[in-house]
């Protein structure tokens, strides 16, 4: 499969509908030769509405204080390839926050991503998305280490979401620090 057939694929595909209870609508935006892989968790449900990634306030903090990169930086296709565990917007659970994202769309469509995609740094967000990629070690370590995905230099962040703000209290170093090196990390590749 070459990269525009799994394009295809992937846009049609429609494997969670009974499972979320409403038609699925993948999202993901880049081309084969993008710069960066962004891998996240799932899309929010501003997201699938809009179908453009990261256009909502977990998304404001990591393109404008995070990065510190315009929306033009960001949506360009050369610069970022955003993609996650989950295409679709997993809908919401009982207690109203985000269902878990299936890992059955992770295990067809982002590992085909992984293998087509000639990037040159992953960008990880958040811990379900680096306990997918890296089962095995601790999320803490991963997001203050420099790590590799196919051999390629890769970056763990917290999840920039406004409900995380226990861990960036237990974890005041990531902004005081860590943030400094992954920003320019970003920079030197775009």
């Amino acid at each position: 499969m070459n990269f525009n057939e799994l394009k295809e694929n992937i846009l049609m595909c429609q494997d969670c509908k009974g499972k979320f209870g409403f038609a699925p609508v993948p999202i993901f935006h880049g081309n084969e030769r993008s710069k960066i892989m962004q891998i996240s968790q799932a899309p929010s449900n501003n997201v699938h509405i809009t179908k453009k990634p990261f256009n909502d306030p977990t998304g404001a903090k990591l393109k404008y204080k995070w990065y510190q990169i315009t929306d033009d930086v960001f949506y360009n296709q050369d610069n970022f390839y955003i993609t996650a565990l989950s295409h679709c917007f997993p809908g919401k659970n009982a207690n109203g926050g985000d269902n878990l994202p299936p890992l059955a769309c992770a295990r067809k469509w982002l590992t085909k991503e992984l293998e087509l995609v000639d990037n040159k740094l992953f960008v990880i967000i958040g811990s379900k998305a680096a306990k997918f990629l890296f089962p095995n070690e601790n999320f803490e370590h991963l997001v203050f280490k420099n790590n590799l995905i196919n051999n390629k230099p890769t970056i763990v962040l917290p999840h920039p979401s406004p409900l995380n703000i226990k861990w960036f209290k237990d974890h005041p170093q990531f902004e005081e620090k860590r943030l400094k090196e992954i920003r320019e990390a970003i920079w030197n590749v775009l």
